[in-house]
């Protein structure tokens, strides 16, 4: 039988009490992740976000501004969430057959990860389509929010592009 190794909670100090995670010496690096989410609709709710029917506006373009504006807030909502000097954040909402899919991309320069940004900001932007559509479908479900994928890359090994003339 395999043994198991034991898992370290980072997020505790040696009593068991949370804590924020020390990440001074962690090396500075481009991170990145993307994360994905959804909401089922009904076909009428569909129908009156692809119309742009709804009383509030245009539901795919508010639910993206919020997202963005989520995820920007993270570490003052995630009481552990170190603040990040935020390069990128992209959020994309598309209408599916059945829903609303919304995708993230989140892009830093940190000791420590930005996934929890690009969840944030996948979660915001479903809670603002939920907002906009809650008086025409009261079915509504949230669910399937996911990291899809997180990188770290030196810094010395990252090349930016030349700016493009406008």
């Amino acid at each position: 039988m395999a043994t198991r190794k034991k898992q370290v909670l980072t997020h505790t100090d040696p009593s068991g009490k949370a804590v924020m995670v020390d990440v001074e010496m962690k090396p500075v690096q481009k991170r990145t992740a993307m994360a994905d989410g959804f909401i089922k609709l009904s076909p009428e709710t569909l129908e009156c976000i692809r119309e742009n029917r709804l009383k509030k506006g245009d539901v795919l373009t508010v639910a993206e501004i919020a997202g963005i504006q989520g995820g920007k807030r993270t570490s003052e909502l995630i009481p552990l969430c170190h603040p990040l000097q935020i390069t990128k954040l992209d959020v994309k909402a598309s209408l599916a057959e059945d829903g609303v899919r919304v995708e993230s991309y989140s892009a830093c320069i940190g000791q420590t990860g930005i996934e929890m940004e690009a969840l944030t900001a996948v979660t915001v932007a479903l809670l603002t389509i939920y907002d906009m559509c809650k008086a025409v479908d009261k079915s509504m479900v949230i669910g399937k929010i996911r990291l899809l994928s997180k990188t770290k890359e030196n810094i010395e090994n990252h090349q930016r592009e030349a700016p493009q003339p406008c």
